[in-house]
C-alpha cells in the first residue's frame, strides 16, 4: 500500500495555493496527497479520499478567507476535519492547521483546532512558515544530520541483538464488555479483533436486538432506541472504533451526520440524512445501496456498522429497485434515534 507523507486537505477555490505548496514539499523529498494528482476519472471520490487520509502519516488543513466550503464536489471539508480529529483522538495522527494569507489566527466556529499548534503563511512565497511545515510533518528539523562514529580499525563488529517483542496481551484483558442487560460481547469483541467485519456487523444487530429484549429476526423501534441501554451503547461503539482504529462505529458515524448539518434531536431531516448517506457510502448515485455493503477498511468512514443481517434492521422488506427510496427514508428514522441516544448517553 502506497504511503504518503502529508495529506493535504484545502477548499477546492484554494487549489492552486496548496499544489504550490506541495510541489516545494516534493523539492525536501516529501510525498504529499493531492486530490488532482490522485484522484481520476472514474474513481469513487470519497472512497479514494479517505483511503488517502488512512495512507498519509500527517494531516494538514488549510484554512483561508474563502471558509471551510467543499475539498471535493459533495465532500465538505468539514467532514475531512472530523476525520482528522476522530483519528488523532484514536492513534495520536497528527494533525497541523495552515493559515493561507489573508487570514491571521483560527476563526471562532474552529475555536478548537487551537488544540495544535498552527502554521501561518504570510505570503505564498513564506519560506519560514514552509520549513515550519516540514518540520511539523517530519517531527524533527528540515535540515537532518547524522553523527559520524569513529570505530577503531581493531576493533570487533559486535552486532546488536534485537529486542525480542513481548508477547500480545488477550484483548480480553484490556476490553470493558460491561452490559446493563447481562449481554455477552466476548464473541463481539472477537470477530472486530480479527477484523472479520461482515460477521461483527450481523453480531452487533444481534447483541443489540438482545439488548432490547427482541429475538434474532426482529427489526427495531423508536422506542427501544430511544431508550437503549447507554453502557451496552458505549460497550459496543468502543468495540468499533478500537479494532477499526477510528474507522467504523456508532459515535463515528454521528460525528459524520453533524458534519453535514444533521441533528441529534431525534428527528428525521431529509437532506441532512441523504447527505450523510453520499458520506458513508450507504448511497450511492441518489440511490440507496441496502445490500451492497463493504465490509473492509477500503470503504468510507463511517461504512459500518451497518446492522444488516439475515433479514436486516428494517425487518422483512422486498430487495427491488423500486423501493430503495422508501428504504432510505426507513433506514434514516431508525438511525437518527440511534444518533439521539448516542448523544444523551454521551458515547
Amino acid at each position: 500500500m502506497e504511503q504518503f507523507d502529508v495529506f493535504l486537505a484545502h477548499n477546492s477555490l484554494d487549489k492552486p495555493e496548496v499544489r504550490a505548496i506541495a510541489e516545494k514539499l516534493k523539492l525536501y523529498n516529501l510525498k504529499p496527497w493531492l486530490d488532482k494528482e490522485q484522484i481520476f476519472p472514474g474513481d469513487n471520490i470519497q472512497k479514494v479520499v479517505f483511503q488517502g487520509i488512512s495512507q498519509s502519516k500527517v494531516g494538514a488543513f488549510f484554512i483561508s478567507q474563502n471558509g471551510l466550503g467543499n475539498f471535493q464536489e459533495h465532500l465538505e471539508l468539514g467532514a475531512i476535519i472530523e476525520y482528522f480529529r476522530k483519528k488523532n483522538k484514536v492513534q495520536g495522527f497528527r494533525v497541523i492547521p495552515v493559515l493561507l494569507p489573508g487570514i491571521d489566527d483560527i476563526p471562532d466556529d474552529l475555536f478548537y483546532l487551537n488544540q495544535w499548534a498552527w502554521i501561518n503563511f504570510k505570503s505564498s512565497n513564506d519560506e519560514e512558515a514552509l520549513e515550519d511545515l516540514i518540520r511539523g510533518i517530519r517531527g524533527r528539523s528540515v535540515i537532518q544530520t547524522q553523527p559520524v562514529i569513529q570505530i577503531p580499525e581493531t576493533s570487533p563488529i559486535i552486532q546488536p541483538i534485537p529486542p525480542t517483542r513481548p508477547p500480545e496481551q488477550p484483548p480480553a484483558k484490556t476490553d470493558d464488555l460491561s452490559s446493563e442487560k447481562g449481554i455477552d460481547y466476548t464473541r463481539l469483541r472477537d470477530l472486530l479483533a480479527a477484523k472479520n467485519w461482515k460477521e461483527a456487523d450481523k453480531e452487533t444487530y444481534r447483541v443489540m436486538i438482545q439488548a432490547v429484549g427482541k429475538k434474532d429476526g426482529d427489526y427495531f423501534d423508536r422506542d427501544k432506541l430511544l431508550n437503549f441501554p447507554c453502557t451496552d451503547l458505549g460497550t459496543i461503539d468502543h468495540l468499533w472504533v478500537k479494532y477499526s482504529n477510528g474507522h467504523f462505529g456508532f459515535s463515528v458515524q454521528k460525528e459524520i451526520y453533524l458534519s453535514v448539518s444533521g441533528k441529534a434531536d431525534g428527528k428525521y431531516y431529509k437532506e441532512a440524512w441523504e447527505k450523510y448517506g453520499d458520506h458513508v457510502g450507504w448511497r450511492v448515485n441518489s440511490r440507496w445501496i441496502f445490500t451492497n455493503v463493504t465490509f473492509d477498511t477500503s470503504s468510507t468512514p463511517g461504512h459500518l456498522p451497518y446492522l444488516y443481517s439475515s433479514r436486516g434492521k428494517l425487518g422483512n422488506i422486498p430487495e427491488f429497485e423500486s423501493m430503495l427510496s422508501f428504504i432510505g427514508s426507513v433506514m434514516g428514522d431508525i438511525v437518527v434515534y440511534l444518533f439521539f441516544r448516542i448523544e444523551t448517553c454521551k458515547v
